[in-house]
């Protein structure tokens, strides 16, 4: 093992340490693959490489790119439709073209952008867990200068650990999110029932008609009716006009 490989893979072993400690910690999403790009572009010897993620419509983005070069070409991939970075998410499988021709055959106008961009081999490895494809990381490397499996293997390692912490992140967003919902539905539902307890007293009626007279008002004013009843139960909007309207007053 030369010393190379030897310091490359004491740094991937922290890299994975410090990937594994932002599961447990959070972390800003943009840095992690600003450094997934960057980690890429030092341990591969690579001329250059890019990310895409999905956006919250399920289509491609670019999100982090080792220079403005690479970001204006990973940009050409999606407005042209064409490229490793699409053909390697679709696919959710490792997409290699090591020469120009194979290059030209598959992407013709990315081939192009690529010639002239002086870069040679390009690859596409997906950030897939298990089924799901979330993205692409593109490698470039210079003319004649392919990269070897144990390489491509190295650059796989660490889009699968980021990943992993991408989804956690997003899956722990989605829980704060879904907790936030109930809360507030729960915050509204103790509203509504002082508001109701309100209306009952005032009107002498039962609850369950107060809550319809709560609900009618509500579908009069187009309002919603946790605002109606926060109103009562606050004391800004008066009783009586609710029961009014309910009376057809």
């Amino acid at each position: 093992m030369t010393n190379r490989e030897t310091t490359r893979d004491v740094l991937l072993g922290r890299k994975f340490v410090a990937l594994a400690d932002s599961l447990v910690t959070g972390f800003d999403v943009v840095e992690l693959l600003d450094d997934l790009v960057a980690s890429g572009v030092e341990w591969l010897d690579l001329a250059a490489a890019g990310l895409m993620l999905t956006d919250q419509q399920g289509k491609l983005r670019v999100m982090a790119a080792s220079s403005t070069p690479t970001r204006l070409l990973e940009v050409f991939e999606l407005q042209n439709d064409e490229g490793p970075c699409l053909d390697c998410f679709r696919t959710g499988q490792p997409v290699v073209a090591e020469d120009l021709d194979t290059q030209q055959e598959r992407w013709p106008r990315f081939a192009t952008e690529v010639r002239n961009l002086g870069i040679g081999p390009v690859y596409a490895l997906p950030m897939r867990l298990r089924d799901r494809t979330i993205g692409a990381f593109n490698l470039f490397r210079l003319p004649g200068e392919p990269l070897t499996d144990l390489d491509l293997a190295l650059g796989q390692a660490l889009a699968d650990v980021a990943t992993i912490a991408i989804l956690q992140h997003r899956t722990i967003r989605e829980s704060e999110q879904l907790a936030e919902q109930l809360q507030a539905a729960l915050n509204s539902r103790i509203v509504i029932e002082q508001a109701k307890g309100v209306l009952a007293e005032r009107a002498q009626v039962d609850v369950e008609v107060a809550f319809t007279m709560l609900r009618g008002f509500a579908r009069q004013t187009q309002s919603r009716l946790s605002d109606v009843a926060a109103s009562v139960a606050s004391g800004d909007l008066a009783p009586t006009a609710v029961i009014a309207a309910a009376a057809g007053g």
